[in-house]
């Protein structure tokens, strides 16, 4: 097995798959990529066996095929080492030895038997539908942050991705919060739903974020998933279990309408939240007329801050109390410069919108679960 390959190119095509790979896996060649050459490109895969992701990349010259499975960290850290330059690699398949050429420098290192390696699972009678790569990473972007981490409920641990003829609805929460992100610029023959899982999205996201793929083709079985992006696939298992009835928790009548510079408000709880408690970042919200004061105190080290900035309030005086840290990752995934809250009770959910939208074909909410106040 031979080739020669520009060491750039590798190392960015290697680091882009990286992320599948976890440091304590049961099986230790899944520390390995797996390299598969053939007469037109090589192919490189990493694995969890729960999330596959493959790169197809073409060497400058390939000499004879093969399959070897060679240790992922120690390659990415040599590759790192190594400027702009043509790398050739000769491969024992018997032995599984590798031999490396970059300039005058000669390297040997040790792989392992590719037939080792878990097979991808076999996905048949697919059905799939076509996305735009800039909704699919949008729609990641602004629901992944308020997915859950409880082993106990593995349905919220996800993206709930909600496939209709005139839109696509992204859906993330952990209890304590809640995205709702809808497009209507999307058109399906068909309707679907899956809990897509974090590990998934976040390597998706990484993806996209650095290739020029204009549509990204997603196909679908009972249990599997599968998103083609351009030379990158990535294979990973649904999430199963039942995503919570999202819309049942969303309170509809809700008087009391804040309105407040994004930025203004962001900066506000940055600086108050200092002087919370560390444990639920707990933060007073006390709104009247035209001003609105934010609070933090942490009684076990009598520390406390507050500060009060200028909105636009409708509504009923009010004091409610929210984890500033979702609060602030909530401010930090809305584009636009003014939100509005609208609130009814201090025990209430609050929900978040953009004042304006920066696209009329998308649609945002976000929720939020108040902390009681001691009065």
């Amino acid at each position: 097995m031979k080739f020669i390959i520009s060491s750039t190119t590798l190392l960015k095509n290697v680091q882009a798959i990286s992320g599948v790979l976890v440091s304590n896996s049961t099986l230790p060649i899944l520390d390995d990529f797996l390299f598969e050459l053939t007469d037109e490109s090589l192919k490189i895969t990493a694995s969890d066996q729960e999330t596959t992701m493959v790169v197809t990349v073409k060497p400058e010259e390939i000499a004879e095929q093969g399959r070897i499975a060679i240790p992922a960290k120690l390659l990415i850290d040599w590759l790192k080492t190594l400027p702009d330059i043509p790398v050739s690699f000769a491969i024992d398949t018997e032995n599984y030895s590798i031999h490396i050429t970059s300039g005058e420098g000669k390297f040997n290192l040790s792989g392992h038997d590719p037939d080792e390696y878990p097979l991808l699972p076999e996905i048949t009678d697919t059905q799939s539908f076509t996305l735009n790569s800039d909704l699919l990473l949008t729609g990641i972007a602004k629901t992944l942050f308020a997915t859950g981490n409880d082993e106990l409920r593995p349905a919220m641990s996800g993206v709930f991705c909600e496939v209709q003829p005139e839109k696509i609805t992204f859906v993330s929460t952990d209890a304590h919060k809640l995205v709702r992100y809808i497009r209507t610029d999307f058109k399906s023959d068909t309707e679907v739903s899956f809990i897509l899982p974090k590990k998934a999205l976040t390597q998706i996201k990484a993806a996209l974020s650095t290739s020029n793929v204009e549509d990204v083709t997603i196909s679908y079985t009972d249990k599997n998933i599968v998103f083609e992006m351009g030379h990158v696939v990535l294979t990973c298992v649904q999430i199963e279990g039942r995503f919570p009835n999202y819309n049942a928790v969303i309170p509809t009548d809700n008087p009391n309408i804040l309105t407040v510079d994004r930025i203004l408000l962001m900066n506000t709880l940055k600086r108050v939240s200092v002087f919370a408690s560390q444990a639920t970042h707990l933060t007073r919200l006390s709104i009247s007329g035209q001003s609105l004061t934010v609070m933090a105190d942490d009684i076990d080290y009598s520390n406390d801050g507050r500060e009060r900035i200028t909105c636009n309030y409708d509504g009923a005086d009010m004091d409610i109390g929210f984890s500033a840290k979702f609060l602030i990752d909530m401010l930090n995934n809305i584009d636009n410069d003014t939100i509005r809250m609208e609130l009814s009770q201090p025990n209430r959910a609050g929900i978040i919108f953009p004042v304006e939208k920066s696209n009329e074909n998308e649609d945002i909410l976000m929720l939020i679960m108040p902390i009681m106040l001691n009065s």
